[in-house]
């Protein structure tokens, strides 16, 4: 891809060592290959702290806390300049962090060199939702410092990162346009939604679960967080208008929540709703024994609310399903649906109880359509979102911002 190598100097949001597939396997497998290598730079866990190797990334942290989370934008500085002596990077970038990002474009004009942003997540709105949450409880001062940060985060990124970027990089096609029509330029943007690694998918290599609870039901599930701004009761009375009608059904929730509080409070919906023979909540579990869940559903629920923060986002439960060939049922987010109708490899619903029902009932209840659609997508996934494809898409754009004779030393 490149004639020659090309180093980046990567600040990450996510603590270190990486976890999300779309840092460890893009960046610590696949863009290698292309001769993209990229150095880490970001708070590390208390037991990730220091300096190692992360497969082909090279991580620079200093040891998490609140108190290095307070001075996050100093460390990323400082990580940054270690990365600088390490390496001599020919790119900068900076991944959902928006006070590193402004330090760090500094830096790169300094040296002379690309600055690029990563957008996963539209991060100032979501510092506003959370504003507006505490408003609702009173405007006291831990309001006002919230909505301090949302209105100097929104200041900082639409005005200052994102139009002075080289390049940004967006979660997206529904995330680009929705810049776009902010006033960034699309054409200094590229989309790489979430995707999968085709040799952990590959379904004849994962041992179907053997927990007896599954034994003579029909199993559907589901593959991710449990949260209220998720919406996961949605998913409850989905279970009870399918235990109405087909009482056979077990439904299993394989994910954690984000706090114990968000865990205990589905716990108690579904106790509340009497489900507990419907639902099984397995909390956090280790990948492959979620996906040895997955391969004993006949269906896979992707349900997503609609609205600013999830209507750009790319998620990955969908893809997985289809890389498993479980057929699907999601809702109509626009990242979902262009998957839907580019694979055909499920059915795309409203986010409505009832749509969602009716159309499991449709596919436990017709095998010869639940085995066409389960069969077009693997391939289509292998062809269009594994990560392999994926870091092709991402070095070609790579080549563009960071042309290969790179800077001047």
């Amino acid at each position: 891809m490149r004639s020659s190598p090309l180093s980046i100097a990567y600040i990450v949001r996510d603590p270190l060592p990486p976890r999300r597939a779309d840092v460890l396997t893009l960046f610590g497998a696949e863009l290698p290959r292309h001769g993209v290598h990229a150095e880490l730079v970001g708070q590390a866990d208390a037991d990730g702290a220091g300096r190692h190797d992360t497969g082909s990334m090279h991580v620079v942290g200093s040891l998490g806390s609140r108190f290095a989370a307070l001075l996050s934008p100093l460390w990323d500085l400082l990580g940054l300049l270690r990365a600088w002596r390490r390496t001599r990077p020919g790119c900068i970038q900076v991944r959902d962090k928006i006070a590193s990002a402004c330090l760090a474009w500094l830096a790169a004009r300094l040296l002379g060199l690309p600055f690029v942003y990563w957008m996963s997540f539209p991060i100032v709105e979501g510092f506003e939702v959370r504003r507006d949450a505490i408003g609702r409880r009173g405007r006291g001062a831990l309001w006002l410092a919230h909505a301090l940060r949302a209105a100097a985060s929104r200041l900082l990124l639409y005005r200052l990162v994102l139009p002075r970027a080289d390049h940004v990089f967006v979660q997206s096609e529904a995330m680009r346009a929705w810049l776009a029509g902010r006033g960034i330029d699309a054409a200094r943007m590229t989309a790489v939604p979430m995707g999968v690694d085709s040799a952990l998918f590959e379904r004849s290599a994962i041992p179907p679960s053997a927990d007896p609870r599954l034994d003579g039901r029909r199993v559907l599930v589901y593959l991710g967080s449990v949260a209220q701004s998720r919406q996961s009761g949605f998913l409850l009375d989905v279970a009870l208008l399918l235990r109405a009608r087909m009482p056979e059904v077990l439904l299993v929730i394989a994910g954690d929540a984000p706090s114990p509080d968000e865990m205990a409070w589905m716990r108690r919906e579904i106790a509340s709703l009497q489900l507990g023979e419907h639902v099984l909540l397995t909390g956090w579990l280790p990948q492959r024994e979620a996906l040895g869940y997955a391969l004993r559903a006949e269906v896979g629920l992707s349900p997503i609310p609609r609205g600013t923060l999830f209507d750009v986002s790319s998620p990955t439960k969908l893809v997985e399903y289809l890389a498993l060939g479980i057929p699907s049922v999601a809702n109509d987010i626009p990242d979902q649906a262009l998957v839907l109708e580019e694979s055909g490899a499920g059915l795309c619903v409203p986010m409505q109880a009832e749509a969602f029902a009716d159309a499991t009932l449709r596919l436990l209840g017709d095998p010869a359509l639940a085995a066409r659609l389960a069969a077009r997508g693997p391939p289509w996934v292998r062809t269009n979102r594994s990560y392999d494809i994926l870091g092709r898409k991402v070095a070609q754009a790579y080549s563009a911002i960071c042309p290969p004779c790179g800077p001047t030393h």
